[in-house]
This record gives C-alpha cells, sequence and structure tokens, in this order.
C-alpha cells in the first residue's frame, strides 16, 4: 500500500498570502508587499490594520480565484504517482469557502477528485505519513511526519522541517520514496 500525503490548500497549494495582501490593500489604500511582512515592524503594522477589516474572508467569492504557487500542479501530479494523495482543508471555518474550494480544486487538480478531498475543522485526526501545512497548529498533533510550508504568518515557527515551494518537496518526497 502506498505511504499518504495530507496538503493543506490555503498558503500550501494556494497563494491566500497574495489575495488578503490585495484585498487588504485596496481596502486600506496600503502597498504592504510579502517582503513586508518579513520585517516584523511592517509585519505588526499591517496585521494591526488588518484584523479588523479582515471579515472579508468570510465573503462569498473570496476562495474562488486564488493564485495557484508555482509548480504545484506538476509536482502534486507526480506525487499522486507515487503516494496516495488527499487534500485537507479547514475549510468549514469559512462556510462561504466551500464550494469555491471545490470548484478551484476542479479547476486547478481535477485528477485529484472528491473521494480524496477532506474539508474539516482539526486536522489532528487525519492518519497519514506526511502533511504539507503552513499553521503549526495542524502539525503539533499530526502523527506522521508535518511539513512546514513557509508562509509569513509562519516565519517565527521552529521545531518541523520546512519547506519553501513545491520544487523543494518534490525532491524530499519522491527522492526519498524512490530511495526506499
Amino acid at each position: 500500500m502506498n505511504k499518504r500525503i495530507a496538503i493543506d490548500m490555503d498558503d500550501v497549494l494556494a497563494d491566500t498570502t497574495a489575495k488578503i495582501l490585495q484585498v487588504s490593500n485596496q481596502i486600506l489604500g496600503t502597498s504592504y508587499t510579502r517582503a513586508d511582512l518579513a520585517t516584523p515592524a511592517k509585519a505588526a503594522e499591517f496585521y494591526q490594520q488588518y484584523y479588523p477589516i479582515r471579515d472579508f474572508l468570510h465573503e462569498k467569492g473570496f476562495f474562488r480565484d486564488l493564485p495557484v504557487f508555482d509548480n504545484a500542479i506538476d509536482v502534486v501530479k507526480r506525487l499522486q504517482a507515487e503516494y496516495e494523495v488527499f487534500i485537507v482543508s479547514a475549510a468549514t471555518e469559512f462556510p462561504n469557502s466551500l464550494t469555491e474550494k471545490l470548484e478551484w480544486l476542479e479547476e486547478h487538480f481535477p485528477f485529484i477528485g472528491w473521494s480524496h478531498t477532506v474539508f474539516c475543522g482539526h486536522k489532528y485526526m487525519i492518519k497519514a505519513d506526511y502533511l504539507i501545512d503552513d499553521h503549526e497548529k495542524n502539525l503539533v498533533k499530526f502523527e506522521g511526519k508535518g511539513l512546514l510550508f513557509d508562509a509569513p504568518h509562519n516565519y517565527h515557527v521552529q521545531g518541523y522541517q520546512r519547506v519553501f515551494s513545491w520544487k523543494e518537496i518534490e525532491g524530499l518526497l519522491l527522492e526519498k520514496k524512490e530511495e526506499a
């Protein structure tokens, strides 16, 4: 039986931070960038302004047109040839996102299918060999190997193997599989 990989959507497959910055800058009349979020003072300034306006995450349409991270589609296809791949998203936090995320997956990752898509709250009950996620809260109780996908909101997190791109994941998981 193939090993199993669970992959988060937001800020792992989809560049949710890019859309958050775009919408926030539009609402606030600012021009924050991803690089700004790497600077503690600028990040604190951004988040102080972002938190009061972040209700837009609950509005219809926010999750439907998120950009896909470079190489994510090709690498997930290659992973699927060697592993059982599940998409696991805490979409239930944003009820309007459920349909949008299914449509987004059908558009960009149609080879995954509904039977390998899991929407849940907590991810600790997911049984897999690997979980690729951007939030420490999802990795802390995970029983397999957690891979922390680099994102501005997790720059301070330590104690997990951090991955910076889908090409890095490809090298890490496919080379390991081929060596085993």
